[in-house]
């Protein structure tokens, strides 16, 4: 146990001696079961929980031969990245890649902090079996390492179906994508509402990276998106009443502890819901519950938005190579006072967290700024070569 990390794995060496991970040190956040491993989540709530079993993600790590080293120490539930050392495995170069719990961006935004790739996987292409969340229709097993070969070769060995885990596509692993042939043949859509309300130096970054590609030879298009702001409502809604009902299992009857003094069932349930969350995620559980019970209309209608704004991401996509959108590359250190300040780093990443596409963060490179790719839904692997080559024409103007 360190500052960075939870728990270190005495015995590392991996079961398969020649699987196709094989050499591949692979850290993890404790919001992914590993059987007999300390599993808290980062959450008081489960404080002292080991897993019982391997998730299927942890499952496929191990038949590819990888390494594991250990967990990372998370945020509360892994939601939002205060008090979170997600990357910094990778950026020590104390583990070659990561898997982190993405339900808003975190894996992206922790991938640009430590100057990393991070992929947020396309809904349905890789298994959510045995990982601890909040947001079930939006949360995904995030991939973080230092290439996109090592991205590749993470989600060749773990996407596909799962028995146990009936929200996936009956589709096999995507097959690797050629580079494409030329920068001249590579077209980006930018949302221009997308930069509205960034802080100026993410702004500049964002503008000199895709001035960096354009002179490559990259085309960039502007493709507006009158109702972009909707994709932060839709999550704060949807997103909060779906945590809201989860986190109902930690009651101190099916998970959590218990605490003393309690005189009756009902005082047992508050007083044990009230000590298991800290502020942030309260005051996201309380907004939940409030459309939940009070407001259950405007979740209803964030549903419906919600299936418009997918419908109008996808076809955006699908005019172009990838749309590019900006991306924060760091995080406050001190804890998130209010849940604004914890989801303020995921402005521009809650578009892919919504709609399920596969989205690729791009490390920054001098000036130019880091950057997110989001591709068509099941596009990861074209995404990932995508991504491979403007990385390069970024580090080549620094």
């Amino acid at each position: 146990m360190t500052p960075i990390t939870l728990f270190d794995n005495p015995d590392p060496a991996p079961a398969v001696p020649d699987g196709p991970l094989h050499g591949t040190r692979v850290a993890l956040q404790p919001t992914i079961s590993v059987a007999g491993w300390p599993t808290d989540a980062g959450a008081a709530a489960l404080a002292g929980f080991t897993a019982l079993e391997d998730a299927t993600v942890v499952q496929r790590l191990r038949q590819a031969g990888a390494a594991l080293t250990g967990l990372t120490r998370a945020s509360e539930f892994g939601f939002g990245l205060h008090g979170s050392q997600a990357g910094e495995a990778v950026r020590l170069g104390a583990a070659d890649a990561e898997l982190v719990l993405d339900m808003m961006g975190e894996c992206r935004v922790a991938a640009a902090r430590a100057g990393a790739f991070g992929l947020t996987p396309s809904t349905g292409l890789v298994s959510r079996l045995g990982l601890i969340g909040l947001i079930p229709s939006m949360e995904r097993c995030g991939l973080l390492a230092r290439s996109c070969g090592t991205l590749h070769a993470l989600l060749a060995a773990l996407a596909g179906p799962d028995g146990r885990d009936l929200t996936l596509e009956e589709a096999p692993p995507p097959a690797p994508a050629p580079l494409p042939a030329d920068a001249r043949s590579v077209t980006l859509g930018v949302i221009p509402q997308a930069l509205d309300g960034l802080p100026a130096a993410q702004a500049e970054g964002f503008r000199a990276a895709l001035a960096r590609l354009a002179t490559a030879g990259v085309a960039v298009r502007e493709l507006p998106l009158p109702e972009y702001d909707l994709f932060a409502l839709v999550h704060a809604i949807v997103g909060s009443v779906e945590a809201s009902s989860c986190a109902g299992r930690y009651d101190s009857v099916r998970y959590g502890r218990r605490p003393p003094g309690a005189k009756n069932w009902n005082e047992m349930y508050l007083s044990a819901r009230g000590a298991a969350f800290g502020t942030c995620v309260k005051s996201f559980l309380i907004q939940g519950a409030f459309f939940q019970f009070e407001r259950y209309d405007a979740y209803e209608n964030a549903c419906r938005i919600r299936a418009r704004l997918v419908a109008a991401a996808q076809r955006l996509a699908s005019e172009v190579d990838a749309l590019a959108l900006p991306l924060a590359d760091s995080v406050p250190e001190s804890a998130a006072a209010t849940l604004a300040q914890a989801c303020a780093p995921f402005a521009a990443t809650r578009l892919a967290s919504v709609t399920g596409q596969p989205a690729l963060a791009l490390p920054a490179a001098g000036a130019c700024g880091a950057l997110q790719l989001v591709g068509p839904r099941l596009g990861d692997a074209r995404l990932l070569a995508l991504g491979e080559t403007l990385a390069a024409l970024c580090r080549e103007g620094k």
